[in-house]
Order: C-alpha cells, then sequence, then structure tokens
C-alpha cells in the first residue's frame, strides 16, 4: 500500500478509505491503484511512500498435452 498526507484545512471524509474521517497533516494508506488519484490533488494530497513496483510475474508454465497411444494391429 502506498501513503499519502492529508494538508488541506479542514478534516475530510474519504468514502474510498471506508469512509473514514481524515484529519489535516495525518498520512494515510490508499491502495497502489488509486495512488495517482491522491498525489495529482497537490494542494491537498502529497505523497509520502510511493508504491512498490510490481514483482514481475512468473512465467506461465507450457501446457503439455499427452501423446496417443499407438494403435497397433
Amino acid at each position: 500500500m502506498a501513503r499519502v498526507r492529508y494538508i488541506g484545512a479542514r478534516p475530510v471524509t474519504v468514502p474510498e478509505l471506508g469512509g473514514r474521517a481524515i484529519e489535516p497533516d495525518q498520512v494515510v494508506e490508499v491502495p497502489d491503484e488509486r495512488f495517482d488519484g491522491y498525489v495529482c490533488q497537490p494542494t491537498v494530497w502529497e505523497p509520502i511512500e510511493e508504491p512498490r513496483e510490481p514483482e514481475p510475474a512468473a512465467p506461465a508454465a507450457m501446457k503439455k498435452t499427452a501423446a496417443k497411444p499407438r494403435k497397433e494391429g
């Protein structure tokens, strides 16, 4: 989770954070994927800890088909 500081002048309620009341100068955790939605408002929020880089996904295992039995006869 990323972290931002609320730098507004008055307490606000943030529905996205469970309807919590956020006080001026309070640092809160926000979902990594929503970090940009907060810091794009520089008069209200300032970044404290940016989202972590996602770990690279392991390559998908290749599926192998079963060999068909040979028909003798």
